[in-house]
């Protein structure tokens, strides 16, 4: 259940920034014992990939803060995203069930994993990538890295949150789909009342 949890975590976390879970889930498990990577994930604590993935991280976090690149950077993110939600998402139940504390079901179903991580990571991406040019029309460019800041930090303390309190980072979860279903709203009923 908590690797669930946590992987549910993680793949909202690579929705907002593909490599901040992985990168998290690579450190902590080559230099802690909080992660503990099965064979087939051994690749996410290879010196050469997380060397890789500081690279694309920093190219992502600067590309990201510049006005109508970030759109463009969404729209090649629109793969990488999910992959990388549904591979934290696999890795961590492959950890759980490595540990012997998966339930029968996913560890006959390990895909579930993959296929969920997936789709959780595409529905935040589409969402900030919806959302992005919206930002960047109504602020004039002057929103893009305050909000892209904003997703970089979330990112970070949600794949915290997945591993270290996986409970936390479901009411994260929660509080985000509340906030956003409340936004959601209110933008709808603006639209009906305003003037025609």
């Amino acid at each position: 259940m908590l690797a669930t949890l946590t992987g549910l975590g993680l793949s909202t976390a690579a929705g907002l920034n593909a490599y901040i879970p992985m990168l998290v889930v690579g450190f902590l498990a080559r230099f802690t014992d909080l992660v503990r990577m099965p064979a087939e994930f051994g690749w996410l604590t290879n010196g050469w990939v997380l060397a890789g993935l500081t690279i694309l991280l920093a190219a992502e976090v600067v590309l990201d803060k510049i006005p109508a690149v970030d759109t463009v950077n969404d729209a090649v993110q629109t793969l990488v995203r999910p992959a990388a939600g549904g591979a934290v998402f696999a890795a961590t139940d492959a950890a759980e069930r490595l540990d012997g504390q998966a339930s029968s079901f996913m560890r006959e179903h390990g895909w579930i994993g993959w296929v969920l991580g997936i789709a959780v990571a595409l529905a935040v991406h589409a969402v900030k990538a919806t959302a992005r040019p919206l930002i960047d029309a109504g602020t004039f460019g002057v929103g893009a890295p305050v909000v892209s800041t904003a997703e970089d930090t979330a990112s970070v303390g949600m794949s915290l949150a997945a591993i270290l309190a996986p409970v936390i980072a479901l009411l994260l979860i929660l509080l985000t789909l509340g906030t956003g279903y409340r936004l959601l709203r209110r933008k709808r009923r603006a639209g009906r009342s305003a003037p025609t």
